[in-house]
């Protein structure tokens, strides 16, 4: 399987209760190996709820024959509020953030350039300067794999009780990667 044979297509808001299935069936074929023994990976659909009921909502899956195969989605950052500021000593310009909440792409389309692709149809004609992330820091090469993508860790963050102190990822939107 190759990336080239993915079709992309963009939702966004309204759009959500027609795809909502779609990204919960993505996530539990993508985490079936870890979504009995742990909790926040349980927790998917109220994230997908909590994320897709922001207006700025962007989303883009990724098919293949009509079968879903990945998706990412994000939405802007509220002005004032980009808690990787913290992580930041040097002061920047323009701090409008696009906040990527999940990258994921199912187990058969790995490695073919899927989720580079997705990614990039998300970012792309982004109005933001900077792009953030959080990333699980025992996956070492999904860390890699962004920091080739242009990103660069700025700090770690565990934003729930029951997360993993994750890395936070931050790319400047204005330089290609």
């Amino acid at each position: 399987m190759t990336s080239a044979t993915v079709e992309l297509r963009r939702f966004g808001h309204d759009d959500l209760p027609a795809i909502r299935q779609t990204l919960l069936d993505v996530h539990a074929d993508a985490y079936a190996d870890e979504l009995e023994d742990d909790e926040f990976t349980q927790r998917f659909p109220w994230f997908v709820d909590h994320w897709g009921g922001n207006p700025g909502f962007s989303c883009v899956i990724g098919y293949q024959n009509g079968e879903p195969v990945g998706f990412v989605y994000g939405a802007p950052a509220t002005e004032g509020r980009e808690w990787w500021r913290e992580h930041v000593s040097e002061p920047l310009a323009d701090t409008s953030t696009f906040s990527i909440s999940e990258l994921m792409v199912r187990p058969r389309w790995r490695k073919t350039g899927t989720a580079e692709r997705l990614h990039a149809a998300l970012l792309a004609n982004r109005p933001e300067a900077l792009a953030v992330l959080l990333v699980d820091p025992d996956h070492l090469k999904v860390q890699a794999l962004y920091e080739a993508w242009g990103y660069r860790k700025v700090g770690n963050r565990q934003p729930f009780p029951d997360s993993p102190n994750f890395a936070v990822m931050l790319r400047d939107l204005r330089i290609a990667a």
